[in-house]
């Protein structure tokens, strides 16, 4: 948590130069006041520069229109970086308090700016004029413009008004939704003794089925429990806003109008690609519940699947995950992430003392190039604690831009360490390492001229790619021999026990696959319906029967709920997944496709490590997504590999 001494001089952090290493905050110089003060001096900033771009009576060009667009706002880029990022990892009631009132400030200076007919005019001469421009300059000018056509600019005033009113409490509304949540995920560690990020590992290994079945109801039912935190009247009223919104642009639903400038295109085109994937889930998963009631003796409830998956395991693979967290400490499980950047990429990663961290539990490392050059700063934030929300992510406290540097976080809920036992990973935990990684690579090794289409700034449904891409170093026998070794006798793991954990990987895929395929179809669902349809809906149990009848005409089986439910799906609702969770899926696609053009060409070959660097990690969202991979590939992703790598 920030201490709250201020700076010596009593001047707001925010509007002052850091005298810091690497431009990284001040944290302990930073009050909970100065926030507040920094945001409206950044809103009145950026709205004096936008009025610059306004008044500028010279011809509209890329320099004085797009580029100052994009460095308008330095103030706000600065206290956002900070805010956002300690709001969803080391929150407060006052930071709360402060997120409340500032978000819909936000919002309506970015309805202001987006919907001024006078600078849409100048962006769109741009754009219009954009042929003699580079690669990546026409990707920023399109992406501007586009932006501009997507908040309404084209509406009448009345549209104009309605679409930023929308745009105004859906922010508002996102944000009490995440509270809400946070808020239920300490409670449900109350009432269970558990936290949310431990909930796989607790119904994997009970013994009591009244236990896991109470764990169950409680895990399942969060935001669905009546009084202050309950989000379906929330989740109602976003629904019916962002369908409004997009029948405002023209759009039948709000999957139409937020896919159509994504890698896929369309809401058909999700849904013909998701299905296939759900029919070889359940025909996989119908299997496992087979083996797993020949070991219960009978039948498998939702509380069951977990725990009698682990037994089948243990019986087909003879693993058991007590026998291999020995060997996946948290600290020893991060030199093998950073060993598997440095031996692909040949960067070098070490720690930065000299690095302020907002938190005593955060970490600071310095990545350097092969030729020392500075590639960045990185944050690991591991371990769960009730100021943070639930999931793992990866964010930046400052974009890539020319010459200047990122500043990243990674943000986990891995079990925190105590006196008598480290930080000790189950496998799964162990992939959600190496995948947020794989998110900060993309944003560390970025080498675009600006920021806005720089590092992870690309489509929703190409950005899962790199992290799943990551993921695939974590079993290499030579990244292992870094970091798998037993924190006690610091004895290498066995190789009998890494044949187990990758004979296993496949394991358990039906209810896997299944359960993140039930998502990202609810998803889809949710948002595919009108404004019409949507009026129908007034409460919980219209919620729950939209669910239930969603659920059965996808085919999941019974004994498997999605991986997450309305009321606690986070990543649609509030974190920019909306009509959008489909993307891990997809962007699999592509990773496994790559992954094995690696294990064809010898997965340490450095030529191939430097044309994926140099193709995808440099160049962000500099050229189109296919146009990328298929540069790289020579030929289109091939859909059979999601498949093929989870055995369905």
């Amino acid at each position: 948590m920030i201490t709250a001494c201020g700076d010596k001089e009593g001047k707001n952090i925010f509007l002052q130069e850091w005298d810091t290493p690497y431009g990284n905050a001040p944290f302990s110089k930073i009050q909970t006041s100065d926030y507040m003060p920094a945001f409206q001096a950044g809103i009145a900033e950026q709205k004096a520069n936008i009025q610059k771009i306004i008044d500028n009576a010279e011809a509209p060009s890329f320099e004085n229109v797009i580029l100052a667009y994009e460095n308008a706002s330095p103030i706000l880029d600065k206290v956002q970086g900070v805010f956002f990022n300690l709001s969803e990892s080391d929150s407060t009631p006052e930071i709360q308090k402060i997120e409340e009132e500032v978000i819909p400030m936000l919002t309506d200076a970015e309805n202001e700016i987006l919907q001024n007919e006078a600078l849409f005019a100048k962006v769109k001469a741009v754009y219009d004029a954009s042929e003699g421009l580079d690669r990546e300059q026409q990707m920023i000018v399109k992406k501007i413009y586009q932006a501009f056509e997507r908040n309404g600019v084209g509406l009448d005033e009345a549209g104009k008004k309605r679409f930023a009113e929308i745009n105004t409490r859906i922010s508002t509304l996102s944000q009490k939704f995440g509270q809400n949540l946070l808020a239920e995920n300490n409670a449900f560690k109350e009432a269970t003794g558990i936290t949310v990020s431990e909930y796989y590992d607790f119904m994997s290994s009970c013994d009591d089925r009244a236990k896991r079945e109470q764990v169950f109801k409680a895990y399942s039912s969060r935001g669905n429990n009546g009084g202050g935190n309950d989000n379906n009247a929330i989740v109602l009223e976003i629904l019916k806003l962002r369908a409004e919104m997009a029948e405002l642009l023209g759009y039948p639903n709000f999957a139409a109008y937020q896919l159509s400038d994504k890698m896929a295109g369309d809401p058909a085109t999700v849904d013909g690609f998701l299905q296939p994937i759900m029919d070889a889930a359940m025909s996989k998963a119908r299997e496992e519940i087979a083996d797993m009631k020949a070991i219960a003796g009978h039948d498998i409830e939702a509380w069951d699947y977990s725990y009698y998956a682990e037994k089948v395991r243990a019986q087909k693979y003879a693993l058991d995950e007590s026998k291999t967290k020995p060997f996946f400490e948290a600290g020893n499980v991060l030199k093998g992430v950073f060993g598997a950047a440095q031996k692909v990429y040949g960067i070098n990663i070490e720690e930065a003392p000299d690095v302020e961290v907002y938190n005593p539990e955060v970490k600071a490392y310095k990545l350097t190039d092969a030729d020392g050059s500075l590639i960045g700063i990185f944050y690991r934030d591991y371990y769960v604690r009730p100021t943070k929300r639930g999931g793992a992510w990866m964010n930046n406290f400052r974009e890539q831009a020319g010459a200047e540097r990122p500043i990243i976080v990674n943000v986990c809920n891995f079990p925190a360490p105590t006196e008598e036992t480290p930080s000790l990973l189950s496998i799964d935990n162990v992939q959600t390492a190496f995948h947020e990684f794989g998110h900060a690579l993309h944003g560390f090794l970025s080498k675009c001229k600006y920021k806005t289409v720089s590092g992870t700034s690309v489509a929703r449904d190409f950005v899962e790619m790199f992290s799943q891409f990551n993921e695939n170093w974590a079993f290499v026998p030579e990244i292992l021999a870094i970091y798998a070794k037993n924190y006690i006798t610091d004895e290498p793991i066995p190789s009998s026990l890494v044949e187990k954990i990758q004979s296993a990987l496949k394991f358990n895929q039906g209810f896997m696959t299944g359960e993140l395929c039930a998502a990202s179809i609810l998803d889809m669902k949710w948002h595919e319906l009108s404004s019409e349809e949507l009026a129908a809906f007034n409460g919980p149990d219209d919620i729950r029967a939209f669910e239930a009848k969603v659920c059965k005409e996808m085919g999941l089986v019974d004994e498997i709920i999605p991986r997450y439910r309305t009321t606690y799906f986070n990543h649609i609702f509030n974190s920019g997944y909306s009509a959008g969770y489909y993307s891990y899926l997809w962007s699999e696609v592509l990773a496994v496709d790559a992954w094995e053009k690696f294990k064809a060409d010898g997965v340490f070959n450095k030529e191939t490590a430097d044309s994926f660097r140099a193709t995808f990690l440099e160049r962000g969202g500099s050229d189109e997504p296919m146009t990328l991979f298929r540069a790289w590939r020579g030929a289109d992703p091939d859909p059979a590999a999601l498949k093929r790598a989870r055995g369905l």
